[in-house]
């Protein structure tokens, strides 16, 4: 099974980059972790509603396009369902159990597109404090290995 975070943003910090391969490598072959990262959409400090909305959709576009036909999809979203640890072991199992590609998605600075959010099937919140996005993709990896630990007996997640 292959699980694929699509992510708009890019040139993240090393320590972003060390934290989240860490955690990628330390998973099993037959769970593979793949990080797609997409441009973000042009919009300045003081973008206009309009200019927002165009760069979100243009993400959204392009996060679209990186989806497989039969990827289960969640979004990362505030407004999504929060998971446990122990839940997230018992999505991650039933997502091995489905055979299917899974990709979680990560929006820009002003979230996903409502594209984005439609195409998903379930819609998880990492937590209700507002997170920096190179920290989610961090946070994100961690907690999937560690799920992958409750699964396999592992003691890591003691």
């Amino acid at each position: 099974m292959k699980i694929r975070i699509i992510a708009a943003g890019g040139k993240m910090p090393a320590w972003v980059q060390e934290g989240y391969a860490e955690y990628a490598k330390r998973l099993p072959r037959e769970l593979a972790l793949e990080m797609v990262e997409i441009p973000l959409g042009q919009r300045g400090q003081k973008s206009s509603p309009a200019l927002v909305d165009r760069a979100r959709q243009k993400e959204g576009e392009a996060i679209l396009a990186a989806l497989g036909p039969r990827d289960h999809v969640v979004a990362l979203d505030v407004k999504g369902k929060p998971w446990s640890t122990e839940q997230l072991s018992q999505q991650l199992q039933g997502w091995q159990m489905q055979g299917e590609s899974v990709s979680l998605l990560i929006g820009g600075p002003d979230g996903l597109s409502a594209d984005c959010l439609a195409r998903a099937r379930q819609r998880w919140s990492l937590s209700p404090l507002t997170l920096p996005h190179p920290l989610v993709r961090v946070v994100l990896a961690e907690q999937i290995y560690r799920a992958w630990t409750l699964l396999a007996g592992h003691p890591y997640h003691k």
